[in-house]
């Protein structure tokens, strides 16, 4: 009666576990098998899910971010926590690290699906990657003043005031209570390394206006930046903390 079991599953639909490795739990947007506080991951591997889900504003309750969408049975543990989920799918979690994870050290990370369990995978956790949010693959997501997104049909004119969104840059001052979002302004915790490269160069401290937390967006850096004056049409932008920098990227700047 071996093939008992198999034949249940075939004609029942028992559904498998999921499968992924250490190498496929990466950063979202540079895609380093690394984690960094308060910045989003993404899993990779088959199995993942048996239903395709993204968050929705009605999914945030009280200011909290849910651990599960509903619908998806899907819960990622880091640390032996379970975090917030963006996005799920059969190939792709998306979530967030939380910002208690210790720099230098490593951490246990594993994906439930329907009390299914897949590996318990081990990852470095760095205290940067930096990495700015894409508007498309080679240009920069980037915001006037008004918070217009301006595009390569649409640049900035340099010596504009215009604000950029990241991930990866580590703490803030004042750290968000786990799971809630941002309410209010709160400078990266190690703003003093924190540089802007234009053209390979790096910007005025001074045009740096603001870099710290989003309000209302977490695991996401704002930064409100003056552009200098003759930049220069689409030049490639940098983030730099510390040593580590981020993927090079266009402005949208004419």
């Amino acid at each position: 009666m071996l093939f008992l079991p198999l034949l249940l599953a075939m004609c029942c639909g028992e559904r498998a576990a999921p499968r992924y490795t250490a190498a496929s739990v990466v950063h979202a947007l540079t895609g380093e098998a690394v984690l960094v506080p308060d910045t989003f991951a993404s899993i990779y591997g088959e199995e993942l899910a048996f239903a395709t889900a993204q968050l929705r504003a009605a999914d945030v309750q009280g200011g909290l971010l849910p651990v599960q969408l509903p619908g998806t049975g899907v819960t990622v543990s880091v640390g032996g926590v379970a975090v917030p989920v963006w996005y799920v799918s059969p190939t792709q979690i998306n979530f967030l690290v939380p910002s208690f994870v210790v720099p230098r050290t490593e951490v246990e990370v594993w994906l439930i699906v329907d009390g299914r369990a897949g590996p318990v995978v081990r990852l470095r956790v760095q205290e940067a990657a930096p990495a700015l949010f894409p508007y498309d693959r080679d240009t920069a997501l980037l915001m006037d003043a008004a918070g217009q997104v301006r595009t390569r049909q649409n640049p900035v004119e340099a010596g504009s005031d215009v604000i950029l969104l990241a991930t990866g840059l580590g703490g803030f001052v004042k750290e968000t209570a786990f799971r809630q979002l941002p309410t209010g302004p709160a400078e990266l915790l190690r703003r003093a390394e924190f540089r802007i490269l234009l053209n390979g160069e790096p910007v005025s401290d001074g045009l740096i206006r603001y870099a710290g937390a989003a309000p209302t967006l977490a695991g996401v850096t704002q930064i409100n930046l003056k552009l200098p004056e003759g930049l220069g049409a689409m030049p490639p932008i940098q983030l730099a903390m510390g040593a580590r920098l981020s993927p090079v990227l266009t402005l949208p700047v004419r």
